[in-house]
């Protein structure tokens, strides 16, 4: 009888539309056996992601794999013309794990299955090599008690090291059968000592293991936290890949590498990688050995190199996007075990789209969708200065581009405790592993003695948008005693290192950092993308500086504007606690007119700045009691001048009593927005008086016309917003300026009631722009400052949420009361100009959700303006592939996490 679900495909009948379902390496080795042909592609099969969540749901091997593995087998040595087990001719299998979202180095593979005390006689026999027998018996004890049984990789590494230093050598790939055998006894024993029962030999029973292994990887912390780093959800479940082995590790006509169709630091059109004669895969990427270039294979082995650029250029034609490749040669014949998206940092992805594009791959919407909007800042990050000279302490492989400076530290777990403690770090590491994830992400930079470009540190950093140096042969890493070496040079954990990614160098020099320069790949993706794109893209701006950054970045606007900023400065703040403490009204309108000069001068600086474009100023929000100093600050300061100077201590007084009459329980949902504006009118005239008399100077000079818009906060009520717009008229006629001619007055929607009561307050609104921080605090009941601290790490391991709502916006809730408003304002006025200012506003995943509910613009910080550029086009294309079901809809989408 048939088994009601079918959960392993053979490669053959698989293609890359079903990536849901074979994840993405297996629908990929499926779409390369119809593309290479089954002779580059070794023969092997693939256990469903529906298997994992099975397995997951019901703690146990789901009904029918039980059958279908032992028939995927059959077939599988049908094909290969060998059987698992046979001691005379064995096949050999490796089990790798295939998530539908590329996640290196987070899930677990295990190579050589099939290799026990039976077997390992025939496989000499039939290679020829007793050395490469062993090697494959020692690599699959290593591998399988570290992967399946949990062994610590170290006790292993212990193990090898004895041997190597007693037999005199420094690699693997030295040591001889004698020494083999003898690495073999002892792993066996080890497992034997830690498991309390032996290696199993069974072929069956190892491949059993492995794949309950891998499915339990799933569940791993390293790939819990990789995945919530990256946003990929829990209930997807990682594919098994099943496939027969081909050795690279059969002498110096063999070897194993790792290819980019394009150069994958800069996108230039020429392939790259790294590979290794006599090796394995896994000895290329776990970094224990110092790679080749892959343009050192082209004089050994040169049929072999040209077949490889080849393929490189056919997959990548195929799948319309630059390729990660993996390859293995056995005895001077090229197979290809996987390809993928590259990952890449923003550059190269930058410059393989307009490559693209110009050679004919792509079409300009398509080739967008390959880049991967939020890392496009890691081009505005810093570089090392050039005009500062420095020394180089050392040199390595440039393995992601960046410049970062800090402490050093030598352990995830030190990377993690500075971040926390708000101290930037340099993480160093001879070669990092899977588990050292989370301090990649604590880390402003990645620094390894080991390894080259297709190194785990060397992916994970590409992939997290951070610098990393790596296969740095001079450095020498001591991590038991927190240090590292260059020579003579000790650099102890906490001391000084920085590193520049982009070209390897290795200093302990404060070397100043230099904001980077926009090229002509840059300019041109941009450019592309404002052709696409619905959304206006404006920037938070509080200072003509911060309208001229964002000027440079491409903003049409300033969507945000916060006042209060302007009042923070030494020079300023003693003028606004003048204004606080003052209990009469007169008195504080005295003192408002010392602060009305220095708030024109700022707004005309940012009006001249944006030269016509919208400036969105937001009237103060923040409660009064933030400008003032603590209460316990101020206590110690009246105990330190009492019985010196009476006029400071009368001041002091005031300032104590001021502060303990504004102190309120919940200040945040006190006395702020338009409240302030109710109770305290003066001040929002003040602020009012400010923008107009700047806008008319501005205006005067002969300067491109400002588009004024005043905005006022923390509106609940209709009747609130309707008595502070009429002042704001008011006040603006006696400066000479008209509502809708000289400027719109409108509100930020922040909290649930004005979503609901939307229809009624759009009739006092010339627009609305949500304020997507504070409307998710109020919606969620959540203090953004408590919630960040504890709450949400907890929410996060726990699941109940996938990201943390204040950094991508909670569709379901917030977004629901977004469109709520949306909809109850514009059938109110269907001219009514609606925007975001959050931090939402620069967030790919919100600029989706807000060009899908047709918002008219998005608001982010200076930096985040081109993100934001980008992600918005990416959003009208993705919507109308959707709509359309365009082929490679599902392509581009499986080339940026969810």
């Amino acid at each position: 009888m048939a088994d009601p679900v079918k959960y392993v495909y053979d490669f053959a009948d698989g293609d890359r539309g079903m990536v849901a379902l074979l994840g993405g390496k297996g629908a990929n080795l499926a779409e390369m056996v119809g593309v290479l042909g089954e002779d580059r592609v070794p023969p092997g099969f693939t256990i469903t992601t529906e298997a994992c969540v099975a397995w997951m749901r019901l703690g146990r091997e789901p009904d029918g794999l039980e059958r279908q593995v032992p028939e995927a087998i059959a077939r599988l040595e049908q094909r290969a013309g060998r059987k698992l087990g046979d001691p005379d001719d064995p096949l050999l299998i490796s089990a790798r794990s295939g998530a539908r979202e590329s996640m290196p180095g987070m899930l677990d593979t295990v190579l050589n299955l099939g290799i026990n005390d039976r077997t390992v006689g025939g496989l000499a026999r039939r290679s020829g090599s007793e050395r490469f027998a062993w090697d494959s018996r020692r690599r699959f004890a290593q591998m399988f008690g570290n992967v399946v049984a949990g062994i610590p990789g170290e006790l292993y590494e212990n193990e090898l090291g004895a041997v190597k230093s007693s037999a005199g050598v420094e690699f693997d790939n030295e040591l001889g059968v004698a020494e083999l055998r003898r690495l073999v006894e002892a792993f066996e024993a080890l497992y034997r000592e830690q498991t309390g029962t032996p290696l199993p030999s069974d072929p069956v029973e190892q491949l059993e293991m492995t794949i309950r292994a891998v499915f339990d990887s799933w569940k791993g912390p390293r790939a819990v936290e990789y995945r919530r780093i990256n946003g990929i959800p829990d209930d997807w479940g990682t594919a098994v890949n099943v496939q027969q082995m081909v050795f690279g590790n059969l002498g110096s006509d063999s070897g194993s590498g790792v290819a980019f169709s394009r150069d994958e630091m800069t996108g230039a059109p020429k392939p790259s990688g790294d590979f290794l004669f006599d090796a394995q895969g896994e000895d290329v990427v776990s970094g224990v050995r110092n790679t080749l270039d892959l343009d050192q294979l082209a004089e050994p082995l040169p049929e072999v190199h040209r077949d490889l650029l080849g393929i490189l250029a056919t997959l990548e034609a195929h799948f319309g996007d630059m390729q990660d490749v993996e390859f293995t040669i056995e005895e001077g014949r090229l197979y290809i075990l996987q390809t993928r998206a590259a990952k890449r940092p923003a550059r190269a992805a930058v410059r393989f789209a307009v490559d693209a594009v110009s050679e004919g791959l792509l079409r300009r919407p398509q080739a967008l969708t390959t880049i991967e909007a939020a890392k496009l800042d890691q081009l505005l990050h810093p570089s090392f200065d050039p005009d500062h000279p420095f020394g180089a302490l050392a040199r390595g492989v440039a393995a992601s581009p960046g410049a970062a400076k800090g402490e050093a530290v030598f352990s995830a777990e030190a990377a993690v405790e500075a971040a926390h403690e708000g101290r930037d770090v340099i993480l160093v590491r001879r070669f990092t592993e899977a588990d050292d994830v989370a301090g990649f992400n604590a880390a402003r930079g990645i620094l390894t003695s080991e390894g080259g470009k297709a190194s785990h540190a060397a992916l994970v950093a590409r992939g997290m948008g951070r610098p990393c140096v790596s296969g740095a042969a001079e450095v020498e890493v001591d991590a038991k005693k927190r240090l590292m070496r260059v020579g003579d040079t000790v650099i102890r954990e906490g001391e000084l290192i920085a590193i520049d990614g982009s070209t390897g160098e290795i200093t302990n020099e404060d070397v100043p950092l230099v904001e980077a320069v926009i090229d002509e790949y840059f300019e041109t993706v941009l450019e592309w993308a404002d052709e696409i794109r619905h959304l206006e893209v404006r920037a938070n701006a509080d200072t003509p500086d911060d309208a001229a950054r964002s000027r440079s970045l491409g903003a049409e606007g300033v969507g945000l504007c916060r006042t209060e900023h302007m009042f923070m400065s030494a020079d300023r703040l003693p003028k606004v606690r003048a204004v606080i403490v003052s209990a009469e009204e007169q008195d504080r309108r005295r003192r408002l007119e010392a602060l009305l000069p220095l708030q024109q001068g700022d707004f005309e600086g940012i009006l001249r700045e944006m030269e016509g474009l919208p400036v969105t100023v937001r009237l103060l929000d923040p409660p009064l009691h933030e400008f003032l100093p603590p209460s316990r600050s101020l206590e110690a300061e009246l105990e330190r001048v009492r019985g010196e100077d009476p006029d400071r201590v009368e001041e002091t007084e005031r300032m104590i009593e001021r502060v303990e009459r504004l102190s309120e329980v919940n200040p945040m949902l006190g006395t702020r927005g338009c409240r302030l504006g109710i109770l305290y009118p003066e001040i929002y005239e003040m602020q009012v008086r400010a923008m107009m008399r700047a806008a008319r100077a501005v205006t005067d000079s002969k300067a491109e016309r400002p588009k004024l818009e005043v905005m006022i906060p923390l509106v609940n009520y209709e009747r609130e917003l309707e008595i502070i717009r009429d002042r704001v008229v008011s006040v603006a006629h006696e400066e000479g300026m008209e509502v809708g001619k000289d400027f719109r007055v409108g509100t930020m929607v922040e909290l649930p009631r004005a979503c609901m009561a939307a229809g009624l307050i759009a009739a006092q609104a010339d627009f609305f722009s949500f304020g997507t921080n504070d409307l998710t605090q109020s919606a969620l009941g959540l203090s953004r400052d408590d919630a960040e601290g504890h709450i949400l790490s907890v929410y996060l391991d726990q699941r109940i949420v996938d990201r943390s709502p204040f950094e991508s916006l909670d569709a379901p809730g917030v977004g629901a009361l977004i469109e709520m408003a949306v909809a109850r304002g514009r059938a109110v006025r269907p001219d009514l100009k609606l925007g975001v200012c959050g931090e939402h506003g620069g967030d790919p995943d919100s600029i989706e959700f807000f060009n899908q509910i047709g918002l008219d613009y998005v608001s982010c910080s200076p930096f985040r303006v081109p993100v934001a550029r980008l992600a918005a086009a990416n959003a009208v294309t993705r919507a109308e592939a959707a709509a359309a079901m365009t082929p490679w809809a599902a392509d581009a989408g499986a080339h940026t996490p969810a």
